[in-house]
Order: C-alpha cells, then structure tokens, then sequence
C-alpha cells in the first residue's frame, strides 16, 4: 500500500470510530444511564487561579483544574476499602459513597455510581476517541472518566483519580 493510499485509508477509519464511539456516548446520555451534562452551568464554587494554586497541590491543580490524570496504581484511596464517602478535593462535596466503590483492576478507584445531583460530564475528544468526562457539580473540578464497562446495577465504570477526592470515613 502507498503512503498516500495508508494515510487516506486511516483517516476513513479513525472518522468511522470516531463517529461510532460519539454515537454510543450519545445513545447512553440519551438513555438517562449517564449522569447529566454540565452544559453551560455556573459553579457554586468559583475561585481564581491563583485561590485554587494556594489550596491545592500542584497534582491535584492539574488534574482538577486543568483535566490531567494522574498515573496509575499510585493513589492510595484505590486501595481504600472503609466505610465512608469519598468527597471533592477542590470544594468537599461528597459525590461516591464507599458502598458503590469496587476493584476494577484498572488502577485508579473507581465506582459504579455516584451520590445524588454530585457530579455532571461533559464530552472529551481527546487521545482519538470520544469519552465522558465526569466533573464535581458544585465546583467543576475535574474528576476522571465513565465508561459503560463496570458492574450492575448500572453497568458503569467511574474511573476517577485519587488526587481529586478525600476520603471522609464513616
């Protein structure tokens, strides 16, 4: 295959991914599965850059405020296993109970709900795929991603960096 044959054909496949996986996010929002889209919605909580730098970690800034992921396998709220809530590191909200946490195997704690009205998504094209986003309702934080591979009853996988919550126990 010539170069320029390879490069047309790729990017036909990578469009066709691409507009499969939108479809199924799209399909899963539509189905009331996923928790609500932020849309356009204001942040009870709001502070300048400068606020969140002083009361965050420089780790936690760039995963709650400018949407980066931590490494794998190295918080330790992934092996936290009490009874409690797991709340935002940026505004301390809680958004997972402990009951809903469970070993995905995948590194980061995840869980297969949220608590009520705590978070809202958002569509994130990045890294050449479709994915969605899961933020803190109340100040925007970023907290990881969902993703429709995790255990009943909902079927979803809350895949959320360490560094972005606090564990409050019971």
């Amino acid at each position: 295959m010539q170069r320029r044959s390879f490069l047309k054909y790729s990017s036909i496949v990578g469009a066709n991914i691409a507009m499969l996986g939108a479809g199924i996010v799209s399909a899963k929002a539509a189905s009331g599965k996923y928790p609500p889209e932020a849309g356009d919605m204001t942040y009870e909580v709001t502070k300048t850059v400068e606020e969140w730098r002083a009361i965050l970690s420089e780790t936690q800034f760039n995963v709650l405020r400018k949407e980066d992921t931590e490494r794998a396998f190295t918080s330790p709220l992934n092996d936290e296993k009490r009874a409690g809530t797991f709340h935002c590191a940026g505004c301390d909200l809680p958004i997972y109970a402990s009951e809903t946490k469970y070993d995905s195997g995948t590194g980061w704690p995840s869980f297969y709900d949220n608590i009520d009205d705590a978070v809202r998504t958002k569509e994130d094209n990045s890294f050449f795929s479709t994915r969605t986003e899961v933020h803190c309702r109340r100040c925007g934080g970023h907290l990881g991603h969902i993703f429709d591979d995790g255990p009943e009853p909902t079927g979803l996988r809350h895949c959320l960096n360490g560094v972005a919550l606090k564990f409050v126990p019971a």
